[in-house]
């Protein structure tokens, strides 16, 4: 039997990415959430997380464990509800890209929970790679992803036009090689770019990385580089390139609104609200 404050030890680091928020979180010290990390491994007789490095990576056994430890502490929550004679609360995990239109896309999630106070929420913001890994999982119920085109099974699709796009005001960087500026390895965005430079035969080198759409329009503004991005991130701070400055034409990508085979309800409620949202907002209003 696993400890269950062993287990939301050990969710509450993997949410908060790190010892030391974790312990935040839970009011306990850094030092007191690592030893109960390490008393879980002697229970699981398996190391959970690699250590080394910055942040916390999960081995696959602690990949395997998490989904479960979910569970676990939610049953262990509807037990108890239960056992006070009291309606259990509706978990709704959702997934977000970090450059989606965060602000208008909260407030609708906001209107929805006002008009359901039985259902808990809980918002996740990362890479599509991330969530498309936490979908498959069973840790998120609904789940926006930028990807490729594919048949694979969606609620609903939105095409993503992908420009090449510099700043506005400073003279084209030279493009031998092509500075970029990019998302962390595993966004669509920046294996598009790099696959479509090498295929036109140009080298590249990434000149400015940021995890967030903010950041990548700051340094392309800034004239550090240029970036592949969807064509409503143009703003008048930006221009487009294209073919007569050399670069290479990129097919479209696609947004897909995912939903878990387990989802129930008020996910799948949740879900109709996010699919009306994407078709109704202007295109302004799908970048952050």
């Amino acid at each position: 039997m696993l400890d269950l404050d062993l287990l939301r030890a050990f969710v509450s680091v993997v949410d908060a990415g790190g010892f030391t928020r974790a312990g935040e979180r839970v009011h306990r010290t850094q030092s007191t959430v690592s030893q109960q990390i390490r008393r879980l491994e002697e229970a699981a007789g398996c190391a959970l997380f690699h250590r080394g490095g910055r942040g916390v990576r999960l081995t696959e056994e602690g990949e395997r464990l998490i989904g479960y430890a979910r569970r676990i502490l939610a049953l262990s929550s509807e037990a108890q509800a239960a056992l006070r004679q009291e309606a259990p609360q509706t978990m709704v995990r959702v997934g977000i890209p970090d450059d989606f239109a965060l602000i208008p896309l909260t407030r609708t999630v906001a209107a929805f929970a006002r008009a359901r106070p039985d259902v808990r929420l809980s918002v996740r913001c990362g890479m599509s790679r991330d969530l498309a890994a936490d979908l498959a999982r069973s840790d998120l119920d609904i789940a926006l992803l930028k990807r490729e085109p594919a048949p694979a099974e969606a609620l609903a699709v939105w095409p993503e036009h992908l420009i090449w796009i510099a700043a506005a005001d400073d003279d084209i960087p030279p493009l031998a090689p092509v500075p970029l500026v990019a998302f962390p390895q595993g966004c669509i965005y920046r294996n598009r770019a790099i696959h479509a430079l090498e295929a036109a035969g140009l080298t590249w080198r990434i000149a400015y990385e940021s995890p967030n759409l903010m950041g990548v329009k700051a340094a392309v503004a800034g004239g550090l580089g240029i970036a592949l991005l969807e064509r409503r991130s143009l703003t008048p701070a930006h221009r487009q390139l294209g073919r007569a400055e050399g670069l290479p034409d990129v097919a479209d990508a696609e947004l897909a609104l995912c939903l878990a085979p387990h989802a129930g309800e008020a996910a799948r409620e949740l879900a109709g609200i996010l699919a009306r949202f994407c078709d109704a907002s202007a295109p302004a209003e799908l970048a952050a």
